[in-house]
């Protein structure tokens, strides 16, 4: 349905969050269900997603989807990430379930977030322009730093929506439908036996991460920093489309051979 061309932006936007949230409870309930049954542990894999360098705002989109990937168990590299208009790609490493949800969730937080980028920026320049007499050179720079920031910060309010929803998943039976509890014998702690899947496959996915990637270097931290436009981002990523029925932390920064950088 959210891929139907007869639907408007918005609704697709509806069904892709939607799917995205009923992969997310998938994946926690197969963590419970593998508990239960003792069963082994799921495969880690890979995806490649490309990153817009448009604008020169790569970097800023990169921290973004990082940080959102992140909130699923998942850890980064970025090939590509130079200062140029170039597309990069983020190479994404975690399990199967999470990385088809993030194959879902990616494009559509993506276009939320840069539509919304390009509408608050442009309102911030135009009252700057009513406001004073910048030249437009400055009111370029003013609009790109403006936009940088609101990007990483709106990647970081989504990851914080996600992180909370998934705790609220594992605490709550019935939030994640209640079926793998309702089968488990007495004294059973389902819950306890999903949380101690999923944290053995974020050390999975961090293992297998550092065995792809054993030469990361720290990268150059980011210096563009616009405090109106990371505290717009914030707000906006909070009210971000993700079918997720909760208020929906970071993460850090590396190169690797052939231009790979941990985001």
């Amino acid at each position: 349905m959210a891929e139907d061309p007869s639907v408007t932006d918005a609704e697709s936007q509806a069904f892709t969050a939607k799917a995205a949230e009923l992969m997310t409870r998938h994946a926690i309930a197969e963590a419970e269900a593998r508990a239960q049954r003792g069963e082994a542990a799921e495969s880690v894999t890979r995806l490649d997603f490309p990153v817009s360098g448009v604008g020169g705002h790569g970097k800023a989109r990169v921290k973004a989807l990082a940080a959102i990937a992140a909130a699923y168990g998942c850890q980064s590299a970025v090939r590509g990430n130079t200062a140029a208009n170039t597309e990069r790609t983020l190479i994404i490493v975690g399990t199967a379930t999470s990385l088809d949800a993030l194959r879902v969730l990616l494009p559509s937080i993506t276009m939320q977030m840069e539509a919304s980028a390009r509408f608050t920026a442009r309102n911030h320049v135009a009252d700057l322009r009513e406001l004073r007499n910048y030249d437009r050179s400055t009111l370029a720079t003013e609009r790109s730093r403006f936009y940088r920031s609101f990007v990483r910060a709106y990647g970081y309010a989504v990851a914080e929506r996600i992180r909370e929803f998934r705790a609220r998943l594992r605490e709550d039976p019935e939030a994640r439908g209640g079926a793998a509890g309702a089968d488990s014998g007495a004294g059973a702690d389902p819950a306890h036996g999903a949380e101690i899947v999923l944290r053995e496959d974020i050390d999975r996915v961090r293992e297998d991460f550092e065995e792809r990637f054993p030469k990361l270097r720290p990268t150059r931290p980011e210096r563009t920093h616009h405090k109106a436009g990371y505290r717009a981002g914030y707000i906006r990523g909070r009210r971000a489309q993700l079918g997720m029925e909760t208020a929906v932390s970071r993460t850090g920064g590396s190169s690797l051979p052939e231009g790979d950088q941990h985001p």
